[in-house]
């Protein structure tokens, strides 16, 4: 499995449509967790599986996604409905409820990745708006024998290797 995620784009259609054009062919699915804040039939999202977000007026988006992507069970949420800025806990426990082995999100601008209770959660960051750090960045989840590899790119694809990880689970 191979996966990009990216959210918290906030109007900016660029980015979106670059990543669909670098990236559609290369992976599995490409996800977007939230605060597009387009219209679900613009065509800069077509390529993306995508959630609504606190930002985002288009009701025809789903608050939450659970898919199942080359054999895994991957959950796909803005956050804002799970206080993701305090905790983590309500999140976990609604992915312990629908079996979600990854769990992505965004709504706090923060790049991070953790394995918890055996579920991997990643925040890609932001593309357009970041927070802790000055890089606009997304992120490529990749399944491997060793485990879960993620990698943190910049808006302009420069691999952030002082986060690569590699989660066993």
């Amino acid at each position: 499995m191979r996966l990009l995620v990216v959210s918290d784009s906030h109007g900016s259609k660029e980015e979106l449509v670059e990543l669909s054009e670098k990236y559609q062919s290369a992976v599995d699915a490409m996800i977007h967790c939230g605060d597009s804040e387009l219209s679900a039939d613009d065509p800069a999202l077509s390529s993306y599986l995508i959630v609504r977000g606190n930002c985002d007026m288009d009701a025809r988006f789903p608050d939450d996604l659970v898919e199942e992507i080359e054999g895994h069970s991957i959950m796909v949420t803005h956050g804002h409905h799970y206080g993701i800025k305090m905790s983590l806990m309500k999140l976990r426990y609604r992915a312990e409820e629908v079996g979600a082995q990854c769990v992505f999100f965004g709504h706090s601008h923060t790049l991070g990745a953790e394995l918890n209770n055996g579920i991997l959660f990643l925040n890609p960051g932001s593309i357009l708006l970041p927070r802790g750090r000055s890089e606009r960045t997304y992120a490529l989840v990749e399944t491997q024998e060793q485990g879960i590899k993620v990698t943190f790119l910049t808006h302009d694809h420069v691999v952030l290797d002082e986060l690569t990880q590699i989660f066993k689970v």
